[in-house]
């Protein structure tokens, strides 16, 4: 008899940090009753992306500590890749123990997701789960998806430019202030 293999939403991200929004996602996609797990995959570097705050050691670790639901798995396999892995990449490697049924994003990605390496691929192979904050959201690309509204307007964009630090879990706030802090300082002796 053949083992059935777990089945799985994937949320890829920079987490970089990772704040209340993202786990707010999290738990809401974790309490999908049609998949075993959650797995959280923080990127080495997304491939449209030239550089993060924290390392990737730090973002890594960050998501540990923060997400910890029973159901949720936090993966180092894209950021023991050492380099930008491209979403197929990461479906590939996970179809080989999981049955990857869910891709869960925001919509913002929308704007830019048929630039996906193989987004015809993916689109063919699961269901996107789409969080969003605004209702007029065109979906005409996706072959399949569930869209959850999530009202939580903030991003981490803004955490780095040092608004709504408010928005981040205490058990990561401290590092992450102190990281933000070091980049300021960085900045400042750069234009001096």
């Amino acid at each position: 008899m053949v083992k059935k293999k777990p089945t799985v939403a994937l949320f890829g991200g920079s987490f970089d940090p990772p704040h209340v929004g993202h786990q707010a996602i999290v738990k809401k996609a974790a309490a999908l009753p049609d998949i075993d797990n959650l797995i959280v995959m923080p990127a080495f570097l997304n491939p449209f992306k030239k550089s993060t705050l924290a390392s990737t050691e730090k973002r890594l670790e960050w998501c540990q500590k923060i997400f910890t639901e029973s159901k949720v798995i936090v993966s180092n396999f894209e950021i023991l890749e050492g380099r930008s892995v491209y979403t197929i990449e990461t479906l590939t490697h996970l179809g080989k123990e999981y049955d990857v049924k869910y891709l869960v994003i925001g919509s913002d990605n929308l704007v830019s997701i048929d630039k996906w390496k193989d987004f015809d691929k993916i689109n063919e192979a699961i269901t996107w789960l789409i969080f969003t904050r605004d209702s007029d959201i065109d979906y005409s690309m996706l072959k399949k998806y569930k869209a959850i509204e999530l009202d939580m307007p903030i991003s981490s964009t803004d955490i780095r430019q040092g608004k709504a630090q408010e928005l981040i879990d205490k058990r990561i706030l401290i590092d992450v202030k102190e990281i933000i802090k070091q980049k300021e300082t960085d900045d400042n002796q750069r234009e001096s």
